[in-house]
This record gives structure tokens, sequence and C-alpha cells, in this order.
């Protein structure tokens, strides 16, 4: 089913969901990075998960992929807000950080040698702790994997 990117940057994973004939939709704060995604021929909007959005209580799925379960400093809220905007039988693909890492929220901004961006609120994950946070957002952790060093959970509602 349709699938909602959240944070999708420049619209990689809707590309490849598209090479597999999948409809998706990407949600990002960054105009470039829409632009970047769009300009590959993929779908995707200027928003923030927050704001009404397309599609609410349809989508078959969501990725959180590439820290993005980060967003907004609160993965409950974030989960929670996910949450409606599935299907009842709707799953979110996230991905956490590992398990030695702490979970927590933080203020942070990007920097390059010549610019920041402003601070804004980020979270991280322990694959420890995923299961906990889950609970909190009325979700469950149906399966718990890492590839390499990195980690994933697919969570659904319970």
């Amino acid at each position: 089913g349709p699938v909602l990117d959240v944070g999708c940057g420049p619209g990689r994973h809707l590309h490849a969901l598209a090479r597999r004939g999948v409809f998706g939709l990407g949600v990002d704060l960054s105009a470039v990075a829409v632009g970047l995604a769009r300009g590959a021929g993929a779908r995707a909007i200027v928003a923030s998960i927050f704001d009404e959005l397309p599609g609410t209580g349809t989508w078959q799925s969501a990725l959180l992929l590439d820290g993005n379960i980060g967003i907004g400093g609160d993965p409950t809220r974030l989960l929670r807000r996910i949450r409606g905007l599935l299907t009842p039988e709707g799953q979110t693909l996230v991905e956490l950080a590992a398990p030695h890492t702490p979970t927590g929220s933080t203020r942070i901004r990007l920097e390059t040698p010549r610019q920041s961006s402003d601070w804004f609120d980020w979270a991280e994950v322990s694959a420890l702790d995923a299961a906990l946070v889950a609970a909190d957002a009325g979700l469950e952790v149906q399966n718990c994997w890492n590839e390499g060093e990195r980690w994933f959970a697919l969570l659904s509602a319970r």
C-alpha cells in the first residue's frame, strides 16, 4: 500500500519504492530536499509531519529512516502522530540508535565551515528501548534487527 516517507530528504527511499511500483509521498521541512526529490521524479511536499497532511488514515506504512525517529525531539509524540496517519493495520519502519546509545532528547544544529542551521529538538532511541517507546505511543515492536551497524524495528498498532 501507499508509503509515507517522513523526513524524506532528497527522496532516495521514494525512488526505490517507485522502482517497485509502490506509491510513496515524502514529507520534509527542507524545500531544497523536496526540490531534489521532485526533480528526480518523486512525490514530496514541504511540510512538518505535525501539519495537516494528505491521506490521513489511509497510509499503509511510514518510514522513519536515517535517524528520523528523532524529529521533533519527542519520539512518543512523533509515533502517535504517525499512528494517526496510518490505517489501523498500518506499520512503521524505524531506524534506531545502536543498543549502547542512550535514549534521550537534545537540541542540535547542523553546521558546515560556512554556515549553521537554527537550533532544533532532536532525539535518539536505542534499539534496547524501542519496545518501551513504542508502547508509550500505543504501538508494539513486531521485529527488531540489525544490518551491519544499523538497527531497525517494525512497529504496528497493538
